[in-house]
């Protein structure tokens, strides 16, 4: 698949125009484009040349992207630059259309103050707005520039008809601004005064800062969505130290070979999969396969990349090109899991399509047919009449209210979650959640706490406590989690004064004397090396088989512990309508098992590493109902491509990894899994006032269509009621922001 980089793309419309215009270039047998990462992966035989025209006919910009480049965009490419652009556009649109609205409406209706040479001076005031006006349309170009092109290529959006009811306004009044000055001539201040009710310079300003806003909540969405690839850059590192000529020499990471041997030093990050040559050490492998506990490795083992060395200095040899390791793919999964996602596509697009052309042709219709067939009847044409009936039309067509109550109803749920602590990242989101039946959970750090703890002593002869501390005091040299938490068990200060000869065997344990007492403490290897007679264990978990002087002392379990509300939170989701609950892991299957019985999870995929998380969750988004939606929940960087691969991304804020909670679309501030039943519940309840809010908003619109069109209304009632059906709607969208269980 050929990747190009896109410009110009601020919306879903503006992708979905891309990707319907590539897919008409003949040679093109697939076209996926990501708006997150202005990303577009192309199939098929077509020419490059050919490809990018097509995207430059469409009024966007496209470049083929080096193969040599990493799979995941340059960071730089993925700065959100539409939104500080619309903010201040916003600003200077609302300064300019405030004082608009001074002089247009603040002396006529509320008697304010203007200066004393604007007294009988209309032609003087028609001017001022007329000026005032035209600053606005001219900070918000881009609707004109976007709207005349889309019409030109016969394909009309909503920045056509916001283009052409700001234009329509705007002219009306300037015709109406020369009509004055002829009257102010002819007639005096008077007959001048006859036209003050026809400027609409106040509407033209109105309906571009309006929309504005609309756009400006859609680009922040967006924007903050792109931060989840930046985090996972952070996995591979920028250069590598590699041996050449017997000699370290530090090279950029994309340009690491197979067949390269490089050195990775405690602390530093594997840039390139390979296998271990010289040396041992403890890896931290958490990022990549959701497992706490380091793994070691030594002479022969194989290693991927975005591992953390941890203790020891290790010589490896790449068996993969930098652009074919584990970290560039799990960059290349989450680019391309983007665009696939299934998103809902907003209300207003769907509603453009044929709202668009629909009103003008009816305008057109009425400035032009209706004229014509009373000409035809013999009856007076009165073209002005009914070109002004048109023009009304068109202005009063604008969706203001549908802009403006759609975005606010989503962000009022949205800001209800929040204050139950569900940071909901897009409206897009919530409306997804509403449909979800299917609830994918990741194991370690989402059902369970991710944090190993002593929760067994079996067969020992000893008392608990003194197991314990003979336990915590042999590894208490050790950075390892299992002697962090054999220490914490154990509960006391460390007097490493009490211990001497300690020894770490890799890949079995340690040994040491505590208080004079030889103490070994490992796993079943170690007793099998010293000779020691043990017993297994059948629970879940990490074993610690433990001698004291030769002679067997029992063994400790380590293992992950169930969050509390984790059995609560599946049986919360059944009665919320969720049909099937799922838990993958790269868990062994015996752990994950257990855990999936004990909290009664419907299914369970176990030792898995990220690309096959990914698959499991292709395979159930494949067998889910069409209008049904899926959702994950993760915390780690490994779960980042499956939070963006499935419908709706959930993860854990609290603990979670950046990655994770970049990549999601909704995060959990406490961790509790109890929570996402209540965020579905929130989602339901706010889809409700949505919905409420479009028919309300679109029989209000369709009825002062009908009005203006048939001469009941004229344009200031029509926008009178627009404006009220505003103030309704987010009256209607506060309730949202409280939830009641």
């Amino acid at each position: 698949m050929q990747q190009y980089t896109v410009t110009g793309m601020h919306c879903a419309a503006c992708s979905a125009s891309v990707e319907k215009a590539v897919k008409k270039v003949p040679g093109v047998t697939s076209c996926a484009v990501s708006l997150l990462t202005n990303s577009m992966g192309v199939e098929g035989t077509a020419e490059p040349a050919a490809i990018i025209n097509a995207v430059e006919d469409a009024g966007y910009g496209a470049s083929v992207r080096g193969q040599e480049a990493a799979p995941a965009a340059d960071a730089s490419a993925l700065e959100d630059r539409q939104t500080p652009h619309l903010k201040k556009r916003l600003i200077a649109s609302v300064a300019f259309l405030l004082i608009l609205m001074y002089f247009s409406m603040g002396h006529m209706m509320w008697g304010w103050p203007l200066p004393g040479w604007f007294d009988g001076n209309h032609v003087a005031m028609g001017l001022v707005q007329l000026l005032l006006a035209g600053i606005v349309m001219v900070i918000n170009q881009e609707f004109f520039v976007s709207g005349t092109k889309s019409l030109l290529r016969g394909s009309p959006n909503m920045d056509t008809l916001v283009s052409l009811g700001a234009a329509a306004s705007y002219g009306w009044s300037v015709y109406a601004l020369f009509a004055m000055t002829d009257a102010q001539l002819h007639g005096g201040s008077e007959a001048a005064m006859a036209y003050m009710d026809e400027f609409y310079f106040e509407s033209a300003a109105m309906i571009l800062t309006l929309i504005t806003v609309g756009k400006l909540l859609e680009a922040h969405s967006k924007g903050r969505t792109t931060d989840a690839l930046k985090s996972l850059m952070a996995l591979a590192p920028e250069t590598a130290t590699v041996i050449r000529d017997g000699k370290e020499v530090k090279i950029p990471a994309a340009q690491v070979r197979k067949g390269d041997v490089f050195v990775v030093r405690p602390g530093q990050s594997i840039p390139v999969d390979g296998i271990v040559l010289d040396g041992a050490s403890a890896v931290n492998e958490a990022a990549l396969t959701g497992e706490s506990l380091p793994r070691d490795v030594k002479v022969g083992d194989e290693i991927i990349s975005g591992c953390i060395d941890l203790s020891g200095v290790l010589k490896i040899r790449t068996t993969k090109a930098f652009g074919e390791s584990t970290v560039s793919k799990i960059l290349d999964l989450v680019e391309n899991a983007s665009s696939r996602k299934s998103r809902s596509e907003t209300f207003i697009s769907r509603f453009a399509k044929v709202y668009t052309p629909a009103v003008c042709a009816a305008a057109l219709a009425l400035a032009v047919l209706v004229p014509l067939g009373r000409m035809l009847a013999g009856a007076d044409a009165n073209w002005t009449d009914w070109v002004y009936r048109a023009l009304s039309f068109l202005v009063v067509s604008c969706p203001c209210a549908l802009v403006i109550s759609i975005p606010l109803s989503f962000f009022a749920g949205i800001g209800g979650a929040s204050r139950e602590g569900v940071l909901i990242k897009g409206s897009n989101y919530l409306e997804a959640l509403s449909a979800a039946k299917v609830v994918v959970f990741d194991k370690t750090g989402t059902l369970t706490r991710g944090v190993f703890e002593v929760t067994a002593v079996h067969h020992s002869p000893l008392a608990e406590e003194q197991l314990l501390e003979y336990a915590a005091l042999a590894e208490c040299a050790s950075s390892h989690p299992i002697s962090k938490s054999l220490q914490k068990a154990y509960g006391k200060e460390i007097d490493r004064s009490r211990v001497t000869d300690i020894e770490e065997l890799s890949g079995h344990g340690i040994t040491a004397t505590v208080d004079g007492h030889a103490v070994a403490a490992g796993n079943s290897k170690l007793m099998k090396k010293l000779g020691v007679p043990y017993c297994d264990c059948h629970s879940t978990g990490t074993i610690i088989h433990m001698a004291v002087d030769g002679q067997y002392a029992g063994h400790i379990v380590i293992s992950d512990v169930v969050k509390p509300h984790s059995k609560e939170a599946i049986e919360q989701l059944k009665r919320a309508g969720v049909q099937k609950t799922v838990m993958l892991t790269g868990d062994a299957k015996r752990v994950a098992d257990n855990v999936a019985a004990e909290l009664g999870v419907d299914e369970v995929r176990s030792e898995l590493l990220p690309g096959d998380k990914v698959a499991e969750v292709e395979k159930l988004l494949a067998a889910k109902g069409k209008n049904d939606m899926l959702a994950f929940v993760g915390d780690g960087i490994n779960d980042a491509p499956v939070l963006t691969r499935a419908d709706i991304g959930i993860a854990m804020g609290a603990m979670g990894s950046d990655a994770a909670i970049e990549a999601a679309d909704i995060v959990l501030m406490d961790d509790d899994p109890l929570q996402i039943a209540k965020a579905i519940k929130i989602s339901r309840k706010c889809i409700g006032i949505v919905r409420q809010n479009i028919v309300f908003s679109l029989v209000v619109k369709f009825g002062c269509l009908a009005l203006v069109a048939f001469g009941v209304a004229n344009m200031w009632a029509a926008i009178f009621a627009d404006v009220g059906v505003m103030v309704l709607a987010v009256l209607n969208a506060i309730r949202a922001l409280k939830y009641k269980d």
